[in-house]
């Protein structure tokens, strides 16, 4: 089958998360993504876990999932597109801003990722994605009301603006093909603020309070709240019964077979929180002394609305994944086979294929600067032993 983006070359001189994360998405669906990197090797090499807790230039598992597909040497070509996420001030400063570069190549599509965007009064301010979150609004909607904000595990903000940096260089691409063609269409500034990529989630939020003046708060976290996770006796599950006019009571009760709520204290929203205490009481001792995978699958048989929360090894282990064949095997020189995640979605005649695995630092030095570039051995040498690649 043939690559949606087969033909598309990309230089990555992205680090870290949201902007590998970005190039990835490309490789996968067949753009030749060449990364530059440092001869130290980029950041992303430097964050943990890493293969067998032995921390080194080739071993960091996130690096590997990032960086699976692409080519990588340690230093430009003729490209379709360039993505970074540098901070605004760092290529302007090197004399490779945007304008500079389009005089040079109209045609270039110029993908910059950043944490507030390329102009505005926070745009040369540091965050890490707990501050994207907090800035974004959504750390404001999310937890119990009479505790402290949260936010989702690990790093959403990065991957959230890194699908939407590939989305906008698909559209950009398209745009450049469509007015002209390889080499000679209309190129474009892509600027990606994460804290934007955040905010886009507010959606309903943002409607609200335009339109009504509401404030949505975060939601309460008592006891008999139907939506609360309850432990069982292998974990935990969701046992959401469905809310509002979906919510038949009866049938709720007869699937779980507790007599106890066939009662007036519960039948209704309005009852069920003022017996809210004694309601969370029969909930918790009777899904302790449950299987939690039972309860799912009865569940949804009677369309009820349980969620498992599944482990990382029960995520693996899940039959809808692995029926769908989510999960990509990777074969890497030194952290030997791994899974990665793979595409958030199916495209029939361009699917989305894992490709190779992250390159190993410098890897293709000789093959880019030696067969394109035409450099010799000797001039490779020097270039190695004065630090430049």
């Amino acid at each position: 089958m043939a690559a949606a983006l087969e033909g598309v070359s990309v230089l990555d001189l992205t680090h870290c998360i949201a902007g590998p994360y970005c190039t990835k998405l490309l490789a996968g669906f067949g753009a030749d993504v060449l990364k530059i990197e440092p001869p130290e090797g980029e950041k992303g090499r430097r964050m943990a876990p890493f293969f067998g807790d032995e921390p080194g230039p080739d071993s960091s598992l996130p690096f590997a999932y990032l960086n699976s597909g692409k080519r990588g040497i340690t230093l430009n070509l003729k490209i379709d597109v360039l993505v970074e996420n540098f901070s605004p001030r760092v290529l302007p400063s090197l004399g490779l801003d945007y304008e500079t570069i389009s005089e040079v190549a109209p045609h270039l599509v110029m993908v910059s990722i950043s944490n507030f965007g390329q102009t505005g009064p926070y745009r040369d301010y540091k965050a890490a994605d707990i501050v994207e979150y907090a800035l974004g609004g959504l750390m404001y909607i999310f937890g119990a009301y009479d505790r402290e904000p949260l936010k989702h595990a690990f790093n959403q903000a990065q991957f959230k603006a890194g699908t939407d940096a590939a989305s906008a260089t698909l559209m950009a691409v398209y745009h450049q093909r469509t007015t002209g063609g390889r080499g000679s269409g209309q190129g474009q500034h892509v600027d990606v603020s994460i804290q934007e990529a955040v905010a886009s989630g507010l959606r309903d939020v943002v409607n609200n309070y335009t339109y009504t003046g509401a404030i949505r708060r975060r939601q309460p976290n008592h006891s008999g709240d139907l939506q609360r996770l309850r432990a069982t006796a292998d974990g935990f599950l969701l046992p959401n019964p469905g809310l509002g006019g979906g919510l038949n009571w009866d049938s709720f009760t007869e699937f779980l077979d507790l007599p106890e709520l066939d009662d007036d204290r519960f039948r209704t929203p309005s009852a069920r929180l003022v017996n809210a205490e004694e309601l969370g009481r029969i909930l918790d001792e009777y899904f302790i002394h449950q299987n939690k995978y039972e309860r799912f699958y009865g569940s949804h048989q009677r369309r009820f609305i349980f969620g498992v929360i599944q482990s990382p090894e029960e995520v693996l282990e899940d039959p809808q994944f692995g029926h769908r064949e989510f999960f990509a095997n990777a074969d890497h020189p030194v952290l030997g086979k791994v899974k990665f995640p793979g595409a958030p979605f199916k495209m029939e005649e361009t699917p989305w294929q894992l490709g190779n695995s992250a390159p190993t630092l410098g890897q293709d030095n000789g093959k880019i600067l030696g067969e394109r570039l035409g450099l010799s051995l000797e001039q490779l040498g020097a270039l190695r032993s004065q630090g430049i690649i």
